[in-house]
């Protein structure tokens, strides 16, 4: 298998570190996965993942917990926007599932009250009360109450490190991909944000107006049609897996965690990555020195 010698593009971003936990494992996954679905900072939003499922004695009510990640782009008004997607994921994704309750997973001098925009969700009768050792605010809802932490962290982390995996068939892309995930769940402070990802994106497109579009020069069903393609003879799928972490070093360790668990996958040709000439992102992550 060829490691092609190229780099991936990573950027900054700004992350919420948090522990959902709930009563029975259905509604705990329901919440992490709901809290964490539909990526959108390329429409100026939000993505998240959960970075590690937690057992009973490892959150603070003695329940078994998912440890998630919530990201935005860094920039002006980020700590705004962040604040808004935090209340926003965690109101429609979590205190909407019975028995869960959301604290701070994040050391950090910096943090987000989140009585304003998730607190008054209890219209006035919501309670700041101490259990647990941390100050959380009661919520009362139709179905018992919604714990949430008072005060919530967050930090500057690196978003965008990527692998590219070149198959030969569908089949061999998926089984690798899921290989590379398991991989990388593995790996502390790092999430996938999108999982396994169908369409990776380029900077330039020709529709600014709705943001990034398809690579086209990576679309094996266009390679016989345009001029220019970069998909290699007998590759018929190139799934794109995104990295996120809470520093650079973990998104390089996920980064080479991947590479090693599919370096001798079936069906796969060529490693590769997100390289744009330094278009996208300040950190520039060599496969090589992985």
């Amino acid at each position: 298998m060829e490691i092609e010698k190229t780099y991936c593009e990573a950027f900054d971003g700004l992350v919420a570190r948090i522990c959902i936990t709930a009563r029975d494992e259905k509604s705990l996954k329901r919440a992490a996965f709901g809290a964490t679905a539909l990526p959108s900072t390329v429409f100026g939003e939000s993505e998240g993942g959960v970075e590690k499922w937690l057992n009973e004695d490892e959150t603070p009510d003695g329940r078994k917990g998912a440890l998630v990640q919530l990201w935005v782009n860094y920039g002006e008004d980020a700590v705004k926007k962040l604040d808004y997607e935090i209340s926003k994921r965690i109101r429609q994704g979590i205190l909407v599932v019975p028995t869960t309750s959301v604290f701070n997973a994040l050391d950090s001098e910096v943090k987000i009250d989140t009585m304003a925009r998730i607190g008054h969700c209890g219209d006035g009768y919501e309670t700041k009360e101490r259990r647990f050792g941390r100050d959380v605010i009661a919520v009362p809802i139709m179905v018992g109450e919604f714990l949430v932490e008072h005060s919530m962290g967050y930090k500057k982390g690196v978003m965008g490190g990527n692998i590219w995996l070149l198959a030969e068939t569908l089949e061999a892309a998926l089984e690798a991909s899921e290989t590379a995930i398991s991989a990388i769940d593995r790996i502390e402070g790092a999430i996938t944000p999108f999982d396994v990802c169908a369409a990776g994106s380029k900077p330039e497109t020709k529709y600014p107006e709705i943001g990034p579009t398809t690579n086209h020069l990576y679309c094996p069903t266009l390679r016989d049609k345009i001029s220019g393609s970069k998909v290699p003879d007998g590759v018929t799928a190139i799934p794109e897996i995104v990295i996120n972490g809470l520093s650079l070093d973990s998104v390089k360790r996920a980064m080479k965690a991947a590479v090693d668990s599919v370096r001798d996958a079936e069906g796969v040709v060529k490693i590769s990555a997100g390289n744009y000439g330094g278009r996208l992102g300040r950190y520039k992550i060599y496969l090589d020195d992985l």
